[in-house]
């Protein structure tokens, strides 16, 4: 019984992938053009070979983990200002007065609405003129401070806002009984305010992680850029290497689907309580 229902699973969340392969290798066959839509075995021998060098940008291998050391860097420095902020702002009433009309502002702006003005600030300078010691970083070294910023609005605001929900969301009672028990301060923060609403802030994580991932691929086609997944993409754009392109945005939804399923397994394995609470 659990081997058919294990079977059905898998089955379901094939099925559409599978009919959306065929209808794809169909109109490809039927339209006979490489240049608006590959074949599937093009785009598979792209796949096929990740360590082997695209055109001028290094291999998908190289790329994706370009990529990746970029929306870390922008990633992290969301989650150290957004969660601070937001329990700040979920737990004074005071600090949410004073700063909710602005966030509420800033959060509807698209993070691509600030390229032009980010690049205006910070030009296509990288870490590396900054830092000279990551120079000779593969990863690091050709981050340029205006990708960071885009990766960094883009995951701010969902953290945030889940950090201010769950900060909320916390019964009264658990900090009423803290504080009969003498919790004040900073015991009061991480024993009983940070460990209730983590389940929350880890959901706002998630969905910023996302969020930031969306935002690195359109940040990786702004001038300055010389490698990265979106990079990849764009460069193949303009020679026409339409199977480069399906199979760079194929890696892309892999990624993200990856890092999402990663949270939703910590999410399980760690906050069980929750679903029990409810």
């Amino acid at each position: 019984m659990e081997t058919r229902s294990v079977s059905e699973r898998i089955f379901f969340r094939l099925l559409l992938p599978v009919l959306l392969a065929v209808v794809w290798q169909v109109l490809a066959i039927y339209f006979d053009k490489p240049m608006v839509l590959p074949r599937l075995e093009a785009v598979g021998k792209v796949l096929a070979h990740p360590n082997t060098k695209i055109l001028i940008t290094g291999s998908l291998i190289e790329n994706m983990g370009i990529s990746l050391g970029r929306v870390m860097c922008g990633f992290f420095l969301a989650a150290a200002m957004a969660i601070p902020l937001g329990i700040l702002m979920g737990y004074y009433r005071l600090a949410e007065r004073v700063l909710e009309s602005t966030v509420e502002s800033l959060r509807p702006i698209p993070p691509l609405a600030w390229v032009p003005l980010i690049l205006s600030w910070f030009g296509i300078k990288s870490l590396a003129d900054w830092f000279p010691e990551l120079s000779s970083s593969v990863i690091f070294g050709g981050v340029q401070f205006s990708m960071i910023i885009i990766i960094l609005i883009g995951a701010f605001f969902p953290i945030l806002l889940n950090t201010i929900h769950g900060v909320k969301g916390i019964p009264v009672i658990f900090i009423e009984s803290a504080r009969t028990l003498g919790s004040r301060g900073f015991s009061l923060l991480f024993k009983v305010i940070v460990p209730a609403s983590l389940p929350t802030i880890m959901t706002g994580l998630r969905i910023g992680l996302g969020i930031g991932w969306m935002c690195l691929v359109a940040a990786e086609m702004m001038p300055g850029s010389n490698a990265g997944m979106g990079y990849l993409i764009w460069y193949a754009y303009e020679l026409l290497r339409t199977e480069i392109i399906v199979a760079g945005m194929i890696v892309i939804g892999l990624i993200g689907f990856v890092m999402d399923r990663g949270f939703r397994y910590v999410e399980k394995k760690q906050f069980a309580w929750v679903s029990r609470m409810k």
